[in-house]
């Protein structure tokens, strides 16, 4: 029997779940950057502890990703999310009885970075390549801003509670989120489009059936490795992700808020701030997508890029106002995220929409490992020079050298592989 969303293709009520269930993750992945200066006066930890186990969460995060794409092939999407929902929801509530440092990487770092990492672009990317045939850009870039937006718009919302209550209701909230998404994940996510009697949003009614594959995950996830290694766009596509990841969430998101409180900002503040870039984050990234059906999207990544770094580099020089800072607010916050939907395009093109999750999912995991060099690196160079000058400079220049990267991206590819995932 067929199934429908108001009337509509069912593919948008996956949409919209997907898009609250990375909404929600990216919420959690942002917490440590709430929570730094508060665990810090609370437990007497420094900075660099602090920094060091968000950077452990941040790695597994990127790390877990193609084996979760594999999962995600193996037991089900709905089974992979369920379990890291479960997974975070724990993690977070376990973290309330902690009293040593250890105990802050176990929860914080190895747990909920395992958990959020089955709920990032890996789950994106196979949800757009499962349900959907046209707008694949624009959807993934509607996904990608629901990731970076959540990890900024809660980020003043969790500050405010941090600032009044203390720390703990900020974790009770985020585990509470995690549980309350379990039940609609099981009830309403279907696998794939024929399950509710549909084909891929865009495709003909004779759309072949999907390829439904049961392989090991770990096989399947090292197999794809093993491909990837060998390509020239890959290792690329993983250089300019890993750069992407140490300019945004490993640095900004997660040092953002006390690199405005070392210049006398409040944190509730600086947490509007990373509100405003997470709101201009979701028009740009959104759009980002809907370019990426349209143009080049090497050429999008040179502009992201190179833009990004141009603002990384004029930030320690600005006025540390709230309006001071809210022209960089806007800028940076358009270009946020805005190269995972070329990144995407340019992996399906190049290794077909079947195997690109996985490969996706490597991708992705150098974007985590360049947010966690940037997460400890930062915290690292404050906690010897007591400046974050040093890093967001190098960032920023970093960012631009990668522009050129992206330039350098053959997309010869095999674009006509089936649409599974």
């Amino acid at each position: 029997m067929q199934r429908s969303f108001l009337g509509r293709h069912y593919a948008l009520a996956v949409v919209a779940i997907i898009f609250v269930a990375l909404l929600a993750a990216a919420g959690l992945r942002s917490t440590p950057g709430v929570l730094m200066v508060p665990w810090e006066q609370a437990f007497g930890w420094s900075r660099q502890t602090i920094s060091f186990a968000a950077a452990c969460g941040i790695f597994l995060f990127g790390l877990t990703g193609p084996f979760a794409a594999a999962a995600m092939q193996r037991f089900g999407i709905r089974a992979t999310m369920i379990a890291a929902l479960a997974m975070m929801g724990l993690s977070s509530t376990a973290s309330l009885f902690m009293t040593q440092s250890w105990q802050l990487v176990l929860t914080w770092g190895l747990f909920s970075g395992i958990g959020s990492g089955c709920i990032t672009n890996v789950l994106s990317a196979t949800i757009v390549n499962r349900w959907f045939v046209k707008n694949r850009g624009l959807v993934m870039g509607l996904f990608a801003a629901s990731t970076s937006t959540g990890t900024l718009v809660f980020i003043p919302i969790l500050s405010a509670i941090a600032q009044d209550h203390g720390w703990q209701p900020v974790v009770i909230c985020v585990a509470i989120a995690m549980a309350l998404l379990i039940p609609v994940v099981f009830f309403l996510l279907p696998e794939w489009p024929a399950d509710v009697g549909q084909v891929p949003f865009g495709a003909d009614p004779d759309h072949p059936p999907e390829i439904r594959e049961r392989k090991n995950p770990l096989k399947a996830a090292f197999g794809a490795l093993g491909e990837g290694v060998k390509s020239k766009p890959f290792w690329l596509l993983a250089i300019t992700f890993f750069v992407c990841g140490f300019t945004t969430n490993g640095l900004v998101g997660t040092h953002m808020i006390a690199l405005c409180h070392d210049h006398g900002m409040e944190a509730v503040a600086a947490g509007g701030l990373l509100a405003i870039m997470g709101l201009f984050d979701l028009v740009g990234t959104t759009a980002s997508g809907w370019l990426t059906d349209r143009i080049d999207p090497r050429k999008l990544l040179f502009a992201y890029y190179g833009l990004r770094g141009l603002s990384l580099i004029y930030l320690p020089f600005a006025n540390f106002t709230f309006y001071g800072l809210s022209l960089f607010a806007v800028f940076y916050g358009l270009d946020w995220i805005a190269t995972v939907p070329p990144t995407l395009a340019i992996a399906n093109k190049v290794f077909g929409t079947r195997k690109a999750p996985i490969l996706f999912g490597w991708i992705s995991a150098s974007h985590q490992i360049g947010a966690a060099s940037a997460a400890f690196f930062a915290g690292a160079s404050r906690t010897a020079t007591g400046s974050y000058l040093d890093s967001f400079v190098i960032a920023g220049f970093v960012a631009v050298a990668a522009a050129f990267l992206a330039l350098m991206i053959s997309t010869k590819g095999t674009d006509h592989a089936p649409a599974a995932a």
